[in-house]
């Protein structure tokens, strides 16, 4: 089943795209590679007292991170340890996934379509969130916002932060293929 995000970039956003930007050959247009969707859970987990309390914490985290993304993530750790933060060389601190192809397909739909509409106080992506390399950073406070997690059964919320990478070569190539893509980006006074 091909991914409605797919289907409009081959459709809309390539003829659109070399006539916007006067590039002729298809190859050389920007386009969407991947998507990195990472949850930080640090201070919660040195908040938690016992070891079990910790192992559930990740567990719960990355529960949540393979229902949103349909792909098991892997933890993060610490490189090396800091006083200061709590945290000693090698304790897990995060979670991440990266997805590519027909995921990551079905991952834009859902974000663009259900997630961000869906969050509280949502009035548009700032055009600032486009790096000058042409990648998207995007964070959610809310994770409750994708679909698949039920609200109800969620004890705690968290916030995770998800990076669009594309191949443009500036920021300029970058706006443009995410507006036509039909990203809600906030309307210029």
């Amino acid at each position: 089943m091909a991914s409605i995000i797919k289907e409009k970039y081959q459709k809309e956003a390539i003829p659109a795209l070399k006539e916007k930007l006067g590039i002729k050959n298809v190859m050389a247009l920007p386009k969407i590679t991947k998507a990195v969707i990472n949850i930080g859970f640090g201070r919660m987990l040195v908040s938690k007292s016992t070891k079990d309390e910790q192992r559930k914490l990740v567990d719960y985290v990355v529960e949540n991170l393979t229902q949103i993304s349909g792909q098991k993530p892997f933890a993060t750790k610490a490189k090396k340890s800091i006083a200061a933060f709590k945290t000693r060389e090698g304790m897990i601190l995060g979670a991440k996934v990266t997805l590519r192809g027909a995921r990551l397909y079905d991952f834009l739909g859902k974000l663009i379509n259900v997630a961000l509409p869906r969050s509280r106080d949502f009035q548009g992506i700032s055009e600032s969130a486009v790096d000058s390399s042409g990648n998207l950073n995007i964070g959610i406070k809310e994770h409750i916002s994708f679909p698949e997690i039920s609200p109800e059964k969620s004890p705690m919320i968290l916030s995770l932060e998800v990076t669009v990478g594309t191949n443009a070569k500036s920021r300029e190539k970058g706006l443009a293929l995410f507006t036509l893509l039909g990203f809600p980006f906030k309307k210029q006074q």
